[in-house]
């Protein structure tokens, strides 16, 4: 049974302990017999359920409905739930709202009004195409081109390692409108439907952590020019904006990875027998399962500070995000990597929770913004003062 003393710290409302108990139940009923063999039919039933029970409405809320607004702790409590019970589950979430994020905060209302319903009900599958081959977090030197043409942009060039790529109804694009001096001042953003034609899936990409991944070519790719997201040369503010919000939840899904394996670790070093004695009893494994206990209540505090201070008003959360991100990811390393220790050959049998968990828990220290990156946006926040 995962500890949940943590909703009781002051960062929450009853409204957010009243779901992540409601949630808690759902995932395990629906999420413990996912079928992960084949993983773009896995995620979109999970999306499609996901949506038909309401859940995906917390993705990316519709300004235009009343009283809606985005509520980090939520997405960061509904990530650390779904990761705990089950990681595709969390992925598909994750994905739904960091593809449909930037409509969300930037789009026009008939954007919205087109794109937000489907998403938000899991009757369309959406995606964040910013990474290409020569700019992963080093946005600034993208070279996809928007050319305009008219009431059109023509699209050409590559994104690659894009989630959701093969399987997304509709693809947030990032492309340069200005010149490549201009760097992250000539970048815009793009409402791209999967059928566009001149836009080909030139790639399925495996990982050690089965997900819908894709490179994806854009060859002449026309789309009316109401496709753009905010303005021209506001790509680069629309998802640093965005990332600012999912980062934190990143955190949040590593959070839940490393919930699972002191559970497991736990109920393991509980039940199991060493030299007459239960391995608990052995203070080195004490140690360890003491160590596993402080990084996870510590990556919650960070976690839920980075969520909690957005959600109190504040602009921007560069620097709560960013530390959330960091200590979450590698601190659930550390966990994982303890976890499998203790289980001993049990924890590189294919197919345990652990196991699985190992191989999970190794992107999360890359995507959307590697470590070493938020390092360096870190120190960069520090000496700004």
């Amino acid at each position: 049974m995962a500890d949940t003393t943590f909703l009781h710290w002051p960062f929450f409302e009853d409204r957010h302990r009243t779901l992540a108990a409601e949630l808690d139940r759902w995932a395990a009923d629906h999420l413990a017999a996912v079928d992960h063999s084949d993983t773009d039919t896995a995620c979109r039933d999970l999306v499609r359920r996901l949506g038909q029970d309401g859940w995906l409405l917390h993705s990316a809320p519709d300004p235009q409905a009343e009283g809606a607004r985005l509520d980090v702790r939520t997405l960061c409590l509904i990530r650390e739930t779904l990761g705990r019970h089950d990681a595709l589950a969390d992925f598909a979430f994750a994905m739904q709202g960091l593809g449909a994020g930037p409509v969300s905060l930037f789009g026009t209302p008939e954007q919205r009004r087109r794109w937000l319903p489907l998403t938000r009900t899991g009757k369309a599958i959406s995606a964040f195409a910013l990474t290409e081959p020569k700019s992963g977090s080093d946005v600034a030197t993208m070279e996809m081109a928007a050319v305009r043409d008219g009431d059109s942009y023509v699209l050409n060039g590559e994104k690659t390692w894009i989630s959701n790529g093969g399987i997304a109804d509709v693809y947030v694009v990032f492309a340069r409108t200005g010149a490549a001096a201009d760097g992250a001042k000539g970048l815009s953003a793009f409402i791209v439907p999967a059928d566009t034609p001149g836009l080909t899936v030139a790639e399925r990409l495996q990982t050690i952590s089965p997900h819908p991944l894709a490179r994806l070519a854009f060859t002449d790719c026309r789309i009316p020019a109401s496709s753009l997201l905010g303005a021209e040369g506001q790509g680069f503010k629309i998802a640093m904006a965005t990332l600012d919000v999912f980062r934190s939840t990143v955190g949040a899904a590593a959070l839940g990875f490393a919930r699972r394996a002191l559970d497991e670790s736990l109920s393991r070093a509980s039940q199991r027998h060493l030299f007459g004695n239960p391995l608990a009893d052995l203070q080195l494994v004490q140690g360890m399962l003491a160590e596993m206990a402080l990084a996870v209540d510590a990556a919650a505090l960070l976690v839920y500070r980075a969520a909690w201070t957005k959600d109190s008003g504040a602009p921007r959360v560069t620097r709560e995000a960013a530390m959330a991100k960091l200590y979450a990811t590698e601190a659930a390393q550390e966990v994982i990597d303890k976890a499998v220790q203790i289980h001993g050959g049990d924890g590189v049998r294919s197919g345990h929770p652990v196991e699985k968990l190992y191989r999970e828990i190794r992107a999360l220290r890359i995507y959307e913004g590697a470590s070493e990156v938020q390092k360096v946006v870190i120190a960069r926040q520090a000496l700004m003062g």
